[in-house]
């Protein structure tokens, strides 16, 4: 008798729920497809300049330092000021001490081939303006067998301070550091490397920023970052220089009325990295060009008869990894991402 008092609450919320159940199912029907299509459209919707939506991040991030945060020439803060004269460099705690001095601005970065790629595991290494006798010179871009495995490239140059324009050199290690915001082009863009990256001690070639032949060069693989520095493929020409927004400038130097830019956190990290200078076969190999007038700038004005080299430099295999000038500290060493000094592979 007692049984039905007690289940009569029970009964009401069923119903009700039911009833409240069967109210939001007439009302959702018509509004989930609605839903449904524009998460569908959004997802089709790739970011500009991103590539594909499956293109994923770009895998030569590993060149950079991890730091935090990275930049590009388009987003990167305000530049440091100019030294005074008699002031040292803002470069000096970035950069490998400087060896050259002039005191009028090196040209504008040209426009030239890239010669292909003779093979796996060989770097690029960009033509620059260096300064000899009579004036600025062009030391011709060339691939260049690394000094060890898992070595990227890092290239020299310009800096103006103080109605002064020094060269800072070029230099090996396992990241990526400073080089003034200077886009040289074939994936060099004034930050970072986006031309390949190494794995597993083997180097993969960006398509859209080397010339390759895959009959040649086996580890390819394309990302497209922007297409700053890149293969041009409407008049079959990689380009030196495609700059970030104007086409007609290319400075060649960073401060004063050239390249506006300051080193950025990864890049500060590398510095503090072991490093390797210049092989004797780079060194040679802009010296060899100091003398040849088609190369200076009062005599091609702008165009040097030799842009670039389709033969490879050797690695000089006596160069030893030190620690970065800013850390004064000269201590021998280094590895690469194999663990060893002096390992290299084709």
């Amino acid at each position: 008798m007692n049984r039905i008092p007690r289940i009569a609450p029970w009964i009401v919320f069923a119903l009700a729920v039911a009833v409240f159940a069967a109210v939001c199912h007439q009302r959702l029907i018509p509004i989930l497809p609605t839903v449904s299509a524009a998460v569908a459209g959004t997802q089709d919707q790739a970011p500009p300049d991103q590539g594909p939506p499956d293109q994923g991040s770009d895998p030569a991030d590993a060149n950079l330092a991890p730091s935090g945060p990275s930049y590009t020439t388009q987003t990167a803060p305000p530049p440091d000021q100019s030294a005074a004269p008699g002031q040292p460099p803002d470069d000096a705690g970035y950069s490998e001490l400087p060896t050259e001095q002039a005191s009028e601005p090196p040209p504008p970065l040209p426009d030239y081939d890239q010669p292909p790629a003779p093979g796996d595991g060989y770097i690029w290494t960009p033509g620059y303006w260096a300064w000899g006798p009579n004036g600025y010179y062009w030391v011709p871009g060339a691939w260049v067998e690394p000094p060890y495995m898992g070595a990227l490239w890092t290239p020299g140059y310009w800096g103006f301070y103080g109605s002064r324009y020094l060269f800072y050199p070029g230099h090996w290690g396992l990241h990526i550091g400073f080089y003034g915001g200077i886009n040289y082009g074939f994936g060099y863009v004034g930050f970072g490397y986006e031309g390949g990256y190494w794995n597993s001690g083997h180097f993969f070639y960006n398509r859209v920023y080397n010339h390759l032949n895959t009959r040649v060069v086996r580890n390819v693989y394309s990302y497209n970052a922007g297409n700053r520095g890149s293969f041009n493929r409407e008049n079959n020409n990689y380009n030196n220089n495609r700059n970030n927004n104007n086409n007609n400038s290319r400075p060649s130097f960073r401060g004063g009325a050239g390249v506006q830019y300051r080193p950025q956190p990864s890049e500060a990290a590398a510095a503090r990295e072991p490093a390797t200078p210049r092989m004797n076969t780079q060194v040679q190999h802009a010296q060899s060009y100091s003398g040849v007038r088609g190369q200076y700038a009062v005599q091609n004005h702008g165009r040097p008869a030799t842009p670039a080299v389709s033969r490879p430099l050797p690695a000089d295999r006596s160069v030893r990894s030190t620690t970065s000038n800013q850390s004064h500290g000269g201590q021998q060493g280094g590895q690469s991402h194999g663990g060893q000094q002096g390992q290299h592979q084709h």
